[in-house]
């Protein structure tokens, strides 16, 4: 008799929690892991603002999966874009391109998200996202750029549109990544003396009332202060009407001269979810409070894939998609997986959100920890308190502490390494939803034989 086969989908929060799990707990001859993931890190996304705006260097928050591991996972490069949940089947297409029908006896779908982006004229040609490690880099780059550039140039049309930024979203992303980089444009201002550092502005803009409603009205007002004190320019009620190379139209009939678009207006689930034709909650997968989905054996979901039911929310409510309850569902999950190998019960996943922490760079931050609301330092202490904790390894924990310290005692640098600088990095070019399977493929690819190793459990 083989052993049972799990396979995860996905290396982020929840994925890599339920991994953890599972291989601290399983015996080792219980059960076969294996993790679906394009690279061979998981992202510490919260901080990806700081990589954007050089506080933190790349590789800090990205948390080697190899290191943190106990080498008993088998980890797949590549993605998957397919699952026939009939045969247990994940059609998976590696780095390389080649195309892999992966059997498995569990699942846990968690692949994470892709930017939401609506029907509006030249979004995704000319707009950039902050969802990936590539694109905060790029955006750095990108920023510091347009400075170099402005300041080569005598026209004054040039200059005012190469600095004008503009950054779509009023959530935590869209926040910390305005308020970021408009920290690092503001102290890299001083090192050029051409450039008249009021034309350099920033705009945030979101088209809900207000900002990060879920700080409540103090301190979202607070922070709301803290971002024009600074002059940020916010406009809430507002949205994006067009994108073109060197402008964005608004929906107020603004049009701002503007060569860099940031699009932070929420995640859509990972178009995988569709392949499994399955009952959905807002593009996500309906699935039981154990996370379970319904009438399929052996799948879950959960984090961003999973409307999970949130029991300590009230009747109908759903989890957010977040680190904290995302985290949490991985070892929940893997502990439900061991309950089914051992014929035992399941458990339900019920947690309390224990708050929230915006970190708007320097010394400037809000955070509600156990709902006590906190502005300043000490919202800047629990912030970064926060998150190098949540940290899993001592390597990353030190490189961050570093990159801190070296940044509070040193400043910023605008150094610009070039990379990818002939790319045109935009939404269009990093998010790959032509890369799934339709159902018709998913038989094709499966009728090709090109499958994993080993037989399924129970099989002869």
């Amino acid at each position: 008799m083989a052993r049972p086969r799990i396979l995860v989908v996905g290396a982020g929060f929840a994925g890599v929690a339920c991994v953890r799990r599972l291989e601290r707990k399983l015996a080792p001859d219980e059960a076969d892991v294996s993790l679906v993931t394009p690279f061979s890190y998981q992202l510490y996304l919260p901080l990806l603002p700081q990589v954007a705006s050089g506080v933190l260097t790349p590789q800090s928050i990205a948390v080697s999966l190899r290191r943190s591991s106990r080498y008993r996972t088998r980890i797949i490069p590549g993605g998957a874009v397919g699952v026939d949940a009939k045969a247990k089947v994940c059609v998976i297409r590696k780095i390389t391109g080649e195309m892999l029908n992966e059997p498995y006896d569990y699942i846990v779908l968690a692949p994470g998200s892709i930017t939401r982006t609506f029907d509006i004229p030249g979004l995704v040609d000319h707009a950039r996202g902050m969802k990936t490690l590539a694109e905060a880099a790029y955006i750095r780059d990108h920023v510091i750029t347009q400075l170099d550039l402005a300041d080569a140039s005598h026209d004054p049309a040039e200059q005012a549109s190469r600095l004008q930024f503009v950054v779509v979203g009023g959530g935590y992303a869209g926040t910390e990544t305005a308020a970021c980089l408009q920290r690092l444009t503001s102290n890299a201002a001083k090192r050029y003396p051409r450039l008249d550092p009021k034309l350099i502005k920033w705009h945030l803009i979101d088209i809900a009332p207000k900002l990060m409603p879920e700080l409540g009205d103090k301190l979202g007002r607070s922070a709301l202060e803290i971002l024009r004190k600074r002059g940020i320019d916010v406009s809430l009620g507002v949205s994006v009407a067009k994108a073109a190379a060197e402008e964005v139209t608004l929906t107020d009939g603004r049009v701002l001269p503007c060569r860099t678009l940031i699009w932070t207006a929420g995640v859509a689930a990972s178009p995988l979810v569709a392949t499994l034709d399955a009952e959905t909650v807002r593009g996500r997968l309906a699935v039981t409070a154990e996370m379970t989905l319904p009438g399929f054996d052996g799948v879950f979901a959960l984090g961003d894939a999973g409307a999970v039911p949130d029991l300590a929310g009230g009747e109908g409510a759903v989890c957010p998609p977040t680190a904290q309850h995302s985290m949490r569902q991985g070892r929940k999950i893997a502990d439900n997986i061991m309950a089914t190998l051992r014929n035992q019960p399941l458990q339900p996943y019920v947690h309390k959100d224990l708050g929230l922490v915006v970190d708007l760079g320097g010394r400037d931050a809000v955070s509600k920890p156990l709902g006590i609301e906190l502005r300043g330092m000490p919202a800047q202490a629990v912030a970064r308190g926060y998150h190098w904790t949540a940290l899993r390894t001592n390597v990353a924990k030190t490189r961050v502490l570093t990159n801190w310290l070296i940044n509070a005692v040193a400043g910023d640098d605008f150094v610009r390494t070039g990379f990818q600088s002939r790319i045109p990095a935009t939404l269009r070019d990093f998010e790959y939803t032509d890369a799934y399977l339709s159902k018709e493929q998913i038989r094709e690819q499966l009728a090709s034989g090109a499958g994993g190793p080993g037989p399924a459990a129970g099989d002869d």
